[in-house]
């Protein structure tokens, strides 16, 4: 509870007046009854008068407008507390899943962290505001209710002594049976909203490859079991409504049957029965809706505990051994021993026992067949995923000693898979840098072969790009991506395929441009083109998580097979 009273403490006022203006509401429908009862016992008694017809009358409408104040205020109060609550909720999630790693994000998956920072925050939202109006309400009416019937005849209460504890038992055991399914119904929203989210994002693949029918039937598949999973859930619910109406019902005909005869034998005014059936109906009622309270908290409760899963995640890369001292301020780097598994319990590492000395202001190549880990290697150095064994070193310090802010600040990445986002075209470069002036940015631009494209747009670097760049090409996304690393002027620039959609020219411009904008910026460049790393310094061949080659292109030519494969495989040997 400590932990969700953060979310409370700053609208405490909301949640304290909240119900207060709920129990004010309350204390009006106690006395509505006691007041009606009087009107029908002085009418059946012949001795109701415009006066005292008046005076009730008086007293009736002041109770219904403080009962409407009471609600009203109830219900702002209650819907002002709920959205802040959730509003703060939503922000520290997102805080926390911003600071995860790649590994974090894996073990939850990116549809199921949408869904709980969406979904499941706006089931505790709707709980939090139900539970400010009913929490109070609800037993504010059942005790009062109850103190209200017993006063007015003590025997026909026993009634209720019999009926309540049996509606008890029966919304206890529908509680039990709704709250795994409700939980397994959130597991199911998870399910269909990765399945949109895969398909939305890569719909120009199911376009291609006319898979449509095939995704639609996938779609209605899961649509179907999210279905059946929620009128699973919602079963329990309708099931209540019938049973808990049916208690009400013969209860009432019980009152109503044993209070006539009391009635008849002079032992209790016409009035009296009426209130006390109203108080019936209002205790019965109370226990539905604590009921409705329970039900809804289940589902909640889920919610709960996947969202309480994201906020308690140990995040397995932080700045615990950092010191703020240390800064990226030559670009030496080092592998040393450095062994690495996604999973952690298989035998078969992706990276094996690497050892590798990159100088300052270098440029390397990195090639060798997909899939051998080339990408998870240059992962290690801005600490996206950590060693498992061994040590990545920058600057002769280990990267673990870096904060966060200043290892990846002195570090450029153009990733595999070029990532823009929605907004303009300088929106996107500035993250690079969000001072550069006009000039630099279209300096970037241009030495990245960008600026051409940028300028035959009408609004030119104030064009505004669809999500993922989806208005450009996978050419066009690169360059953009490149000029936005170039922009940052790192210490580290490391290229991930990223040239691989643009011609050889428009590459050799690349990387003369990575010459001069950065000369003294160590530059490692993977690629599956040997023309993209030919003229490097030095060229690292990895295969199957092991390094089998470091050398020039003409060492590696003469004296490594792998690479003269690669090579002949993309050469004409009459070239060579």
């Amino acid at each position: 509870m400590k932990k969700w009273f953060k979310y409370v403490k700053p609208y405490l006022t909301s949640f304290i007046l909240g119900p207060v203006g709920m129990i004010v509401e309350v204390i009006g429908e106690m006395f509505m009854p006691l007041l009606l009862a009087e009107l029908i016992n002085k009418g059946n008694d012949g001795l109701l008068t415009v006066g005292s017809s008046i005076g009730i009358a008086a007293k009736l409408i002041g109770i219904v407008l403080l009962m409407m104040a009471g609600g009203v205020a109830g219900a702002y109060f209650g819907a002002k507390a709920s959205v802040n609550f959730a509003a703060d909720l939503r922000s520290d999630l997102y805080a926390k899943i911003q600071q995860y790693s790649f590994a974090n994000i894996d073990k939850f998956s990116a549809s199921s962290l949408v869904t709980r920072m969406t979904n499941d925050v706006t089931q505790l939202q709707n709980f939090v505001n139900m539970l400010l109006r009913m929490a109070l309400r609800s037993p504010g009416m059942l005790i009062g209710g109850i103190i209200m019937a017993v006063s007015l005849k003590p025997s026909l209460s026993v009634i209720l002594a019999v009926t309540m504890p049996l509606m008890l038992v029966v919304l206890f055991v529908l509680i039990r049976i709704g709250f795994p399914r409700f939980e397994k119904l959130q597991k199911k929203v998870d399910k269909l909203n990765s399945t949109v989210r895969e398909n939305v994002t890569n719909v120009r693949v199911v376009k291609s490859f006319v898979r449509e029918d095939y995704e639609i039937d996938k779609f209605e598949e899961d649509n179907a079991d999210l279905k059946s999973s929620g009128m699973n859930a919602v079963k329990v619910m309708i099931f209540m409504g019938p049973v808990m109406n049916i208690f009400m019902y013969v209860t009432v005909i019980a009152v109503i049957w044993s209070g006539h005869n009391i009635v008849l034998d002079g032992d209790m005014l016409v009035g009296d029965l009426s209130a006390f059936i109203t108080y019936t109906t209002q205790i019965l009622s109370s226990l539905m809706m604590v009921s409705m309270l329970f039900m809804f908290s289940s589902r909640a409760l889920a919610s709960a505990k996947r969202v309480r899963e994201v906020l308690d995640e140990e995040i397995d890369i932080n700045d615990i051994n950092s010191s703020a001292e240390h800064v990226v301020s030559n670009g030496k780097i080092e592998f040393k021993n450095v062994s690495f598994r996604y999973y952690k319990h298989s035998e078969e590492a992706v990276l094996d026992n690497i050892n590798l000395t990159i100088e300052a202001g270098s440029t390397v190549g990195i090639i060798g067949s997909t899939g051998c880990g080339k990408t998870t290697l240059v992962s290690m150095i801005p600490r996206l995923y950590d060693v498992d064994e061994g040590e990545v070193l920058i600057d002769g310090v280990n990267v673990k000693e870096y904060s966060l802010e200043h290892l990846r600040d002195g570090i450029g990445m153009v990733l595999q898979k070029n990532l823009l986002f929605s907004g303009s075209i300088e929106y996107n470069l500035r993250w690079g840098d969000a001072d550069a002036t006009d000039e630099e940015m279209i300096r970037a631009a241009e030495h990245s072969a960008a600026h051409k494209f940028v300028s035959t747009f009408s609004e030119g670097y104030s064009s505004s790009l669809e999500k993922g760049g989806a208005n450009l090409s996978g050419g066009q996304k690169q360059r953009l991506c490149i000029a936005r690393a170039l922009l940052k002027k790192p210490k580290i620039l490391i290229l991930d395929d990223s040239t691989s959609a643009v011609d050889t020219a428009t590459e050799a411009q690349i990387r003369e441009a990575f010459a001069t904008d950065l000369p003294d910026c160590t530059k490692i460049i993977i690629a599956q083109r040997i023309s993209s790393v030919k003229d490097a310094d030095s060229i690292i061949v990895l295969n199957d998580g092991k390094i089998t080659g470091i050398g020039t292109h003409e060492q590696l030519l003469l004296g490594n097979e792998e690479y003269s494969e690669i090579y002949y495989s993309q050469m004409d040997r009459k070239e060579a």
